[in-house]
């Protein structure tokens, strides 16, 4: 639950190659966090259901992404070289 509710809140940054995956999650906030962020949110099967590419530290938002069961927290620009489309399968492990 600590992971979960903390997030990468409070870090100075993300390795290049490093992400987080919280799992359940649904809706995500920037609040205390000190750098933008990509953010992929998966359905229950791990497919793409929505990215947000460069969310901005402190005041970025996703309230609720309807069908997401969990969202991997990518270092800003993570994701532009990827052209990810909803459905799109993901191996996470």
């Amino acid at each position: 639950m600590f992971g979960r509710g903390v997030g990468l809140m409070f870090r100075k940054q993300l390795a290049h190659g490093a992400g987080m995956w919280i799992n359940p999650c649904s809706g995500i906030h920037m609040m205390f966090m000190n750098f933008p962020i990509d953010a992929v949110f998966l359905d229950g099967a791990e497919r793409v259901k929505k990215v947000y590419r460069k969310l901005p530290a402190w005041y970025g938002v996703v309230w609720w992404e309807i069908g997401a069961h969990s969202v991997l927290e990518l270092p800003a620009g993570s994701t532009w070289g990827i052209d990810l489309q909803k459905g799109d399968q993901v191996r996470i492990g």
